[in-house]
């Protein structure tokens, strides 16, 4: 009968496969203070994930990260999610979070600001937008508000119309003759919102 080795309760084979889950096999012997940080990133993430918990609370977990661990933790994470876990994280950087949450919970001034999907969160900026850029930026500004149409002019030249697609624009634009320089969808981002 074969005994595997044990560190503090936890099997030798289950620091092994962390460690090499985390990407760390390579260093696996190297003296930490050598590690740089995404490297000690990483194994902080080890350390979490030994108990094969249910739940994960990250705190910036791409800090210190290069490329390579960031699309890495993004996997790591939407995997855990998948297996029907639940991971938490904390996060400044909005754009990375859309990528890879299912739920915003937004917290501001010490307030709950949002908690909701973030598809929810996305459609509570009014719909669609799309930027236009016309020479005729006061016709096309008119024409839109007398069909009912959300606009507003910026510093720019261009006019953001919110609620239509750059298809419905860019039709309308046609039907008057009016010429169009650019016309673009804005993309909705949870930084955004």
């Amino acid at each position: 009968m074969r005994v595997a080795a044990r560190t503090n309760g936890i099997a030798l084979s289950r620091v092994e496969e962390v460690i090499g889950q985390v990407g760390l096999g390579a260093a696996a012997r190297r003296r930490i203070k050598g590690y740089s940080l995404g490297m000690r990133q990483r194994l902080g993430i080890a350390a979490a994930l030994l108990g094969d918990p249910e739940v994960l609370l990250f705190d910036e977990p791409v800090n210190g990260l290069d490329l390579d661990g960031v699309r890495w933790i993004r996997s790591l994470l939407r995997g855990f999610a998948d297996e029907g876990r639940t991971a938490l994280v904390s996060s400044h950087l909005m754009s990375e979070m859309q990528l890879i949450t299912d739920r915003v919970v937004v917290i501001g001034r010490g307030q709950l600001i949002a908690d909701a999907d973030i598809s929810q969160v996305l459609r509570g900026l009014g719909g669609p937008r799309v930027r236009v850029r016309t020479p005729r930026v006061d016709d096309l500004q008119r024409a839109m508000t007398a069909h009912g149409i959300a606009v507003s002019a910026s510093t720019s030249g261009e006019l953001e119309v919110t609620g239509q697609s750059a298809r419905e624009v860019g039709d309308l634009a046609h039907t008057l003759g009016i010429p169009l320089h650019h016309l673009a969808e804005v993309e909705q981002s949870l930084e955004h919102a």
